[in-house]
């Protein structure tokens, strides 16, 4: 499973809120709800977060075995 819990310590160290994501760089609320609910996103809208937050994909997101 991809997990986006490190992309809200990183937005939060970098001064970016989801309000700037939305109004400044015309990210969708859909798309914010799809990394709130670990759900799919594009390998544009993560290349997107990593440039506007100027960081590597591992401070976006992290990747967590299945347990099956």
């Amino acid at each position: 499973m991809i997990a986006y819990d490190p992309l809200w310590e990183t937005m939060r160290r970098k001064g970016i809120t989801t309000y700037a994501l939305i109004k400044q760089f015309h990210f969708s609320r859909g798309t914010l709800d799809s990394l709130k609910q670990n759900r799919n996103i594009s390998t544009a809208t993560l290349n997107d977060l990593c440039s506007i937050l100027s960081c590597r994909v591992e401070d976006v997101l992290r990747y967590i075995p299945d347990q099956g």
